[in-house]
């Protein structure tokens, strides 16, 4: 189901970009502010958090400024800022929530062309095969049922000498994506969770049942397979959860997944900030810090103790094994 908007927060400048002008016209009869940045509008920073659910109502379009990217070591080589940031679910643990009000919401970046030349000219100059994470501040499968940015970005990367491209998704609406001639050039990676997880934390997701069966489709249609479980949360009952999560997905993945998908296993991180945003926004929502189990990570920020870890650590690798024998743990952290 498509985002609806209430209302446009825009930069002047994204007039001048073909994405923007699309954009405008296509929510025309939806109410637009005009805004000197995306990155500081006063109006919603002086919202209470209890706003936090409303104002991922609004949708904020702007250019891209900062082009910078971070070396990374685990399915890429590098985190590349690209064509959004934030999203208009609502996760009760969500790292890209930050400052508050500041990144609650989803901005989309109509300079695409610019971001993405960059990626074909760092991939060519390259001595090895680079792989580029797009969707580290998104989710660029919910994004691309606004803007097609994903269909658009396949058909523009296919063709490179040399690169791939990867992101993670919560979400299953990848029927776009299956007719793309995407040349094995993209690697998806869903994030899963047990429905109980899913259903009281991950707001505004896909269902588990949804993710599989996207990733069954995307790995038929050719595309690259990476399964998240994440974040994984130690709520009480979490190895009889994770335990069955794990069984599902070996009933229910299909024979191409598991010759070759490969998984990363995420712990939760939390913070100061969540606990005053939910308690105040979700009210009624399950309580995620649990100071029995969690341990302060710099300042305003809770992990996992590192004996819960090295539990779970050695429950997930047990487990993937008698289910996903053949089966790569990138990594658990």
């Amino acid at each position: 189901m498509e985002f609806k908007p209430q209302a446009i927060y825009y930069e002047k400048a994204i007039e001048n970009y073909e994405l923007g002008k699309q954009l405008m016209e296509k929510y025309k009869d939806v109410p637009k502010v005009e805004i000197a940045s995306h990155n500081a509008i006063e109006e919603m920073r002086k919202k209470e958090n209890k706003e936090f659910a409303n104002m991922k109502r609004n949708l904020i379009i702007g250019v891209r400024k900062t082009h910078k990217f971070v070396e990374n070591h685990k399915v890429s080589d590098y985190l590349v800022p690209y064509t959004s940031s934030g999203c208009t679910a609502a996760c009760l643990y969500c790292y890209l929530v930050c400052n508050y009000n500041k990144c609650a919401y989803l901005r989309l970046f109509v300079n695409r062309e610019q971001m993405l030349d960059k990626i074909i000219k760092t991939a060519e100059k390259s001595d090895k095969n680079l792989t580029f994470e797009i969707g580290s501040n998104s989710d660029l499968i919910l994004e691309n049922t606004i803007t097609k940015n994903l269909i658009w970005t396949i058909d523009n990367f296919k063709n490179t000498k040399k690169g791939k491209l990867t992101f993670p998704t919560k979400f299953d609406m990848v029927d776009d994506l299956l007719i793309l001639d995407h040349k094995g050039k993209i690697i998806v990676r869903v994030s899963v969770n047990p429905e109980e997880i899913i259903n009281k934390v991950e707001f505004g997701t896909s269902r588990l049942n949804g993710r599989i069966g996207a990733i069954n489709k995307l790995r038929e249609a050719g595309y690259e397979i990476g399964i998240l479980i994440a974040p994984v949360i130690f709520v009480e009952n979490w190895k009889e959860l994770y335990g069955e999560l794990i069984k599902k997905l070996e009933a229910e993945l299909s024979e191409k997944v598991k010759k070759d998908a490969f998984f990363e296993i995420i712990f939760m991180t939390y913070s100061y900030v969540h606990t005053k945003i939910n308690e105040e926004a979700f009210p009624n929502a399950i309580n995620l810090y649990n100071k029995e189990i969690m341990t302060g990570r710099g300042k305003g920020k809770y992990w996992y103790k590192e004996e819960i870890r090295k539990e779970g650590e050695k429950f997930f690798k047990e487990e993937l094994k008698k289910y996903f024998p053949s089966n790569e743990i990138l990594y658990i952290v």
